[in-house]
């Protein structure tokens, strides 16, 4: 052995005494968290991380991590926090924290606002079906460079139900681990009884036919206590809890794998509509029901968008000098340049 060699060995002895030699693997994964702009994402993943710090405004996309020792003396396992900013208008920014190399270990977090059913359906429809393109691009190269990974990530996807399952061949599981949390549950009880109905049967038809969990919270402790189950599930591979809550009453929580078709019923729609409807899949029958009675309201995450730049969190002197003079000189620069377009003569034909 070489003497760097030996002292990793050293290092991991002293960190493990209790190993007798015996490496201990690390648990190392990724979550992306997106959903509804303001709908509650960053204050899900400060309960997550038993951090007691107000909530900030997220822009763009922001990183952060946790460390969890599953025992006494063991190395902490690690999970990295992503949270898209913007709901969805920086779509482009998922390719980054998902890549070939943590494609395997990586989990989605999808945070819808149930206080705004006129936005449900657009802001999830626009998240997962552009990070679905991404993976599916990520193990379309896998199946050539490690055809084996790419291999165990499909049989996965597919394990989200067991094979004896009823709904087994009626369902189309999302690529990677997925999580939706309905937020706001205290706007969305004040609902009325049959709205309530008709968001949460939705909610539970998409999450089980992408194989999802599913679980609605608020800023009550209790209610946070259960999303955090499932997140912790994804990020530190806590054991996934068992209990099920289907009364559309109440919270929804229903772990991947622990709902049906038969218990979920048809679309919340007379027969004679839903027979005038033309759809090639389930889901897209859904969604017509869903968007008959909540129609898409025309909104762009952007409008509401402020300039990083001039939040006070990000304030650096030296940096804000500068960039200040850097704008002034492009102001300069088009006046000029205005200038001496109109003085140019053109010949005319």
């Amino acid at each position: 052995d070489t003497l760097w060699d030996l002292a990793i060995a050293e290092v991991e002895k002293r960190e493990n005494p209790d190993d007798d030699g015996k490496h201990v693997e690390v648990w190392e994964k990724s979550i992306l968290f997106m959903g509804n702009k303001n709908g509650g994402k960053t204050t899900i993943i400060l309960r997550c991380l038993d951090r007691e710090e107000a909530p900030k405004p997220t822009f763009a996309l922001e990183y952060t991590f946790g460390r969890r020792a599953r025992r006494h003396n063991a190395p902490k396992d690690i999970a990295h926090f992503w949270e898209l900013g913007g709901g969805t208008s920086l779509l482009e920014l998922i390719r980054i924290p998902i890549t070939s190399n943590n494609v395997r270990s990586f989990g989605v977090v999808l945070v819808l606002d149930l206080s705004k059913p006129n936005e449900l359906w657009t802001t999830m429809e626009k998240l997962l079906q552009v990070t679905r393109n991404h993976v599916n691009k990520i193990l379309s190269k896998l199946e050539k460079t490690n055809p084996e990974v790419a291999t165990e990530i499909k049989q996965r996807m597919r394990n989200s139900l067991q094979r004896d399952h009823p709904d087994y061949e009626l369902v189309d599981p999302f690529p990677i681990p997925l999580v939706i949390i309905g937020s706001k549950y205290d706007i969305f009880h004040e609902f009325d009884s049959e709205t309530r109905k008709i968001i949460s049967k939705t909610l539970r038809f998409v999450s089980h036919y992408y194989g999802a969990s599913l679980v609605f919270t608020s800023k009550s402790e209790a209610l946070l206590v259960k999303a955090r189950v499932l997140i912790n599930h994804l990020a530190f591979g806590y054991d996934k809890s068992k209990s099920v809550s289907v009364d559309h009453s109440k919270p929804l929580f229903i772990p991947a794998g622990l709902d049906s078709l038969s218990q979920i019923g048809p679309p919340p729609a007379p027969d004679s509509d839903i027979g005038k409807m033309r759809a090639n899949t389930p889901l897209e029958l859904w969604k017509k029901v869903f968007e008959k009675t909540f129609p898409p309201k025309s909104f762009c995450d952007l409008q509401d968008t402020k300039d990083p730049a001039e939040d006070l969190q990000y304030a650096e002197y030296e940096v804000d000098v500068m960039r200040a003079q850097k704008n002034q000189e492009l102001e300069q620069y088009k006046r000029n340049a205005s200038k001496s377009w109109k003085e140019m003569d053109f010949d005319s034909d």
